[in-house]
């Protein structure tokens, strides 16, 4: 049955979109630029540069990243660059803090956004994904075998990410695009380091109380080049223990493209709702996701967004599914809930989701809350 949805759906997609785009032929070429990175890395490892998977702004995650269509605020220039052309304000500030894996790790997000005059508008993101305070271990044993914990240090493993973001509205009316650029620095402490650039794209088309929408994101792919800066002492550590010694090497981050179809529902003066449905299409063979196939695997998911006066946000999503095997042989399939709450009081916007990373651990659901703040010209 969920198939036999995501089918339709996909119809509906490309005939509004091919519609919209026909004479917008630089919107429509990051499907080119997607296929043909995706020839040309087949064999690329599917994971990489995964902190940027998890998601910004307690609203998206409380409807578990079901958001390029929805996204209309400052947080769209992670989500779909084209929607910062939908601010309802001048300038938009964000905030954004969540620690996962029990506090061991921290997951933090600012972004600006504002517009440029009543077509266009920029914005800036940063994340920072880190685990701090790290043992440094490899000098614990000094030169004459002798255990000394003052030789104990501590590092940092920590990825970070700056966006740039640019929208613009078409000549065509309710359909925007925008593009980012990504710049991407990991490092482990003073062992290695990486550099890498990438590139996103978006689109959104309002059409009443329909939006529909395409993010394609790494549609160049995205490289992040390693190198290690290991003294000669703790290169002899990593021979005498065993370890093998880390070698410069460059790391690929594949395309994919997400989906977006969203709804509004107006029930009373007050009362509404937003409902969305996002389907994220990987390109790298098969993964354990509701619709999988080879070369192209499907991961559906689904957020709501009801509101009360424009002031109360309640909010909830079913994402991450995992199709996997039992010791049976059995066809098991299981998905992640998230919620969340959100409170607009006058400028400010308070939200708090409830989710995670993707374990679907109730030990390790996070609590994540963000802030934004509108100003407006007088």
């Amino acid at each position: 049955m969920f198939e036999k949805i995501i089918k339709q759906f996909y119809g509906l997609i490309s005939q509004l979109l091919s519609k919209a785009l026909m004479n917008q032929i630089k919107i429509a070429g990051f499907f080119a630029l997607i296929t043909i990175s995706i020839s040309g890395f087949s064999q690329t490892a599917k994971y990489s540069n995964e902190f940027l998977k998890i998601g910004v702004g307690a609203r998206a995650l409380g409807m578990s990243n079901a958001f390029v269509a929805s996204a209309d605020d400052v947080t769209s220039g992670y989500w779909n660059p084209a929607g910062l052309t939908r601010l309802n304000s001048d300038f938009q500030f964000s905030l954004m803090h969540s620690e996962y894996f029990a506090g061991i790790a921290a997951y933090d997000y600012a972004a600006l956004a504002t517009k440029l005059d009543s077509n266009s508008a920029i914005g800036f993101s940063f994340i920072r994904f880190g685990v701090d305070d790290i043992p440094n271990t490899t000098q614990l044993i000094d030169a004459e075998g002798n255990i000394d914990f003052n030789r104990v240090s501590s590092f940092s493993a920590a990825d970070y990410a700056g966006l740039i973001t640019y929208a613009r509205k078409s000549g065509i009316e309710g359909l925007s695009y925008g593009a980012n650029v990504k710049i991407i620095h990991r490092s482990v402490g003073d062992f290695a380091k990486a550099w890498g650039f990438g590139f996103d794209v978006g689109t959104q088309l309002v059409k009443d109380k329909w939006i529909f929408a395409a993010t394609g994101r790494d549609i160049t792919s995205t490289f992040n080049a390693w190198s290690s800066n290991l003294d000669k002492e703790t290169e002899e550590v990593f021979i005498l223990t065993g370890n093998e010694l880390p070698e410069n090497s460059v790391e690929v981050t594949l395309p994919e493209l997400v989906l977006g179809i969203s709804r509004k529902f107006i029930f009373s003066e007050k009362i509404g709702m937003r409902a969305e449905l996002d389907l994220k299409n990987t390109f790298d063979g098969k993964r354990n996701v509701l619709v999988n196939s080879d070369p192209i695997s499907i991961d559906p998911s689904i957020g709501i967004e009801a509101t009360y006066a424009d002031v109360i946000y309640l909010r909830g999503g079913i994402g991450n599914f995992q199709v996997t095997t039992d010791i049976d042989g059995n066809r098991i399939t299981s998905f992640q809930p998230n919620f969340g709450i959100g409170v607009k009081l006058n400028r400010f916007s308070i939200d708090y989701a409830l989710t995670d990373i993707g374990d679907r651990s109730v030990a390790l659901y996070s609590n994540v809350f963000s802030l934004r703040i509108d100003i407006t010209r007088k």
